[in-house]
């Protein structure tokens, strides 16, 4: 749990380094969108994906970036000192952090 964590911390943090637009106003507000985005991951995504499955299915699993997208504008509005511009960084920062989850899980 505290790798997955850790693992969700790192990816923020190097997603706020390439993504402008994504500001993270401190390594406190870190870890608290970490928590936060393992608590919307774990109970609304799934929701999300099973309301959108038909377009899921048509768009061969991509939509699945709009929902991480709309998940992080979700996030904005929750977790002060976290801030994405719009639409368009919320879903360049979708795709930065599943590249960059992927590549760090493969390491644990």
């Amino acid at each position: 749990m505290f790798i997955k964590l850790f693992i969700n911390a790192l990816a923020f943090y190097i997603a706020s380094s390439i993504v402008p637009g994504m500001v993270i106003a401190s390594w406190q507000t870190l870890l608290v969108i970490a928590v936060v985005w393992g608590i919307l991951t774990s109970f609304i995504k799934p929701v999300l994906v099973i309301l959108t499955l038909p377009i899921n299915i048509i768009t061969l699993g991509l939509f699945t970036f709009v929902i991480n997208a709309l998940l992080l504008l979700i996030m904005t509005k929750i977790v002060p000192g976290f801030y994405v511009s719009g639409f368009g960084t919320a879903l360049l920062a979708a795709i930065v952090l599943a590249i960059v989850n992927g590549f760090l899980s493969m390491l644990k």
